[in-house]
């Protein structure tokens, strides 16, 4: 009896000290996601696993046996991700009167990318002014209460946003500063003034630098002005990425021009939507894809992203030679007022060229569609081809098109019809192509009131998985997902976010690879995509059941150079 008795007391014991099954011993988790698909990133198959997180993190991945969680999320039938990146992200401007970039949310996007040439900052006085001055003429006008390249980062997300951000330093930025919009190269003060600025950005969080060489008065810059300023970024370890000088006539000179500033500065270096612009020059993309190859045999790190339709979306100013430009906005309306300077400009908008990009030329203006305008009494035009305005306004397409920048006192949005579908499939099968939407993340509700819109906003990563991997098999979902998480984020070098793996930040989709899909078409372009179920940012749902919760979890993601980051490591 007696040893029966000091059985039972030891039993006892080891019962209240508690065991695997008891609640005094279960793992606490903040979120776990069961019984789904993990695709981690990597591209290797997917797995069946369940995802725990506890605040920010990713804190186990396998089999959780008993746990305790504030919240389960069933993902049974579906794929768990890492969180996709968009490479080429226009909402700085839109993330400050709505932090919820629904339209990309809701396509599992949890990092947007600025930079594209300009960057929010920094900014000289009178680039300020000239910020302000166009953001005063956008349907919800803002204050523009930064300066500096890292204020604007700061200031956005302590507003509140749901996706993460980070930018590029622009390339445009910083020449308007110290250059202005001068047609002209710089000094050797102003270089040092403008790699001074890299410099600092850079020391702020920037990714490197980014360019868009089509444009007034980026186009005003040489070779040598990009090498030097991508040195000062070089420094910092830092990346160079560049809507190259020319997509149509001129694309692989001005891919040997990027190439050569990879190599002379020693950066890595990514082509911003990677296409061949214009039917004629539609058989390029093969050799550009061998010099990429060949770069990339050499040792060079060149990548590529895209978007995934046969339109790109830009202005007007794109029809037109860039040394009208000059001066802004209000000094090229005023010399388009001209007649002298017009009928130049009609001249050389008519004539072939390779020493500007003419994407009227090459789309011709039956593939020039016009989504919106600012001016209401041209808002009549809307979705209309730029040669059925011509029509209607009863002069030729050169001479609307001036007529419209006038008029509508912006550079007037404007959509081409560029590129093939054959191409862009092309593009997808190579390893180092990502993806980014060139577009603003909108709330649909929202967004229609003010026009049209390129359907990119909206359908760019749903596409990949519904029409390039289902409907085309061009490549697998897992290596869908790698492109759209683990290759950018490591080429932007940026820590702990790219991969499901223990130990990063929990920016987690969930989807359903057999049911994702955009609806958004040109016709039609304010149509949420479907098919993702669930989204966190930083361990936060944004995404429940295919709706956005409101929530705005997203922080700045810094570059290798950002001098935090020994405070951060603490």
């Amino acid at each position: 009896m007696k040893k029966f008795f000091t059985l039972f007391v030891s039993a006892f014991l080891l019962w209240s000290c508690g065991s695997a099954d008891t609640p005094e011993t279960l793992e606490k988790y903040d979120v776990v996601i069961v019984g789904g698909t993990v695709m981690d990133g990597s591209g290797q198959a997917g797995r069946l696993a369940d995802v725990a997180i506890q605040n920010d993190r990713v804190v186990k991945i396998g089999d959780l046996g008993a746990y305790e969680a504030t919240l389960t999320v069933d993902a049974s039938g579906q794929a768990v991700a890492p969180g996709f990146i968009n490479m080429l992200s226009w909402a700085p401007f839109g993330l400050v009167t709505d932090g919820r970039a629904v339209s990309d949310l809701v396509q599992g996007v949890t990092l947007e990318v600025f930079g594209e040439g300009m960057s929010m900052g920094p900014l000289s006085d009178a680039n300020k002014k000239m910020m302000q001055d166009r953001i005063n003429t956008m349907p919800k006008p803002f204050e523009v209460s930064w300066t500096g390249f890292g204020e604007y980062l700061d200031f956005v997300t302590e507003k509140g946003v749901s996706p993460n951000v980070a930018s590029f330093v622009g390339a445009t930025t910083v020449r308007a500063n110290v250059v202005g919009y001068e047609d002209r190269a710089a000094t050797e003060d102003e270089l040092v003034a403008m790699q001074m600025e890299v410099r600092t950005a850079m020391e702020e969080g920037a990714l490197g630098v980014g360019s868009s060489l089509i444009y007034a008065p980026a186009f005003y810059a040489n070779t040598e002005e990009l090498i030097a300023l991508n040195k000062a970024a070089a420094e910092y370890d830092g990346m160079y990425i560049s809507h190259m000088r020319s997509e149509g006539n001129r694309f692989l000179e001005s891919l040997d021009e990027l190439i050569t500033i990879a190599r002379e500065a020693g950066v890595r270096a990514e082509v911003y939507h990677l296409k061949a612009a214009g039917q004629s020059n539609w058989p390029k993309m093969e050799q550009a894809i061998a010099k990429i190859n060949a770069a990339r045999a050499e040792g060079l790190a060149i990548t590529a992203d895209v978007y995934t339709y046969p339109a790109g979306a830009t202005g007007l100013d794109a029809a037109m030679p860039p040394w009208v430009q000059a001066g802004g906005y209000q000094a090229w309306a005023d010399r388009l007022k001209d007649p002298d300077v017009r009928a130049k400009v009609l001249a050389e908008m008519r004539t072939p060229t390779d020493e500007w990009e003419n994407l009227m030329m090459a789309a011709g203006p039956d593939g020039v569609l016009l989504p919106y305008f600012q001016n209401p009494d041209l808002k009549k035009y809307t979705g209309m081809t730029l040669s059925a305005v011509a029509a209607d306004m009863g002069v030729t397409p050169e001479e609307a098109a001036i007529d419209l920048v006038i008029a509508d006192g912006t550079r007037v949005s404007a959509i081409y019809f560029l590129m093939s579908e054959e191409n862009i499939r092309r593009q997808i099968k190579e390893p180092w192509v990502s993806f980014g939407s060139d577009a603003d993340a909108m709330d649909p509700a929202i967004a229609s009131q003010f026009g049209s819109t390129h359907p990119r906003g909206y359908g760019n990563f749903a596409r990949v998985f519904a029409k390039y991997v289902r409907e085309d098999g061009v490549i697998s979902v897992e290596e869908a997902v790698r492109r759209l998480t683990h290759l950018p984020a490591t080429n932007l070098k940026i820590r702990d976010r790219g991969l499901l793996a223990e130990g990063y930040y929990a920016d987690v989709v969930v989807f359903d690879p057999a049911t994702i899909q955009d609806h958004s078409t040109f016709e039609n372009p304010h149509a949420l995509s479907t098919g993702v179920s669930h989204v966190f940012v930083n361990g936060t749902q944004v995404v429940k059941d295919g709706t956005h919760t409101g929530a705005t979890p997203g922080r700045v993601v810094r570059g290798a150079g950002w001098t935090g980051w020994k405070k951060a490591d603490k």
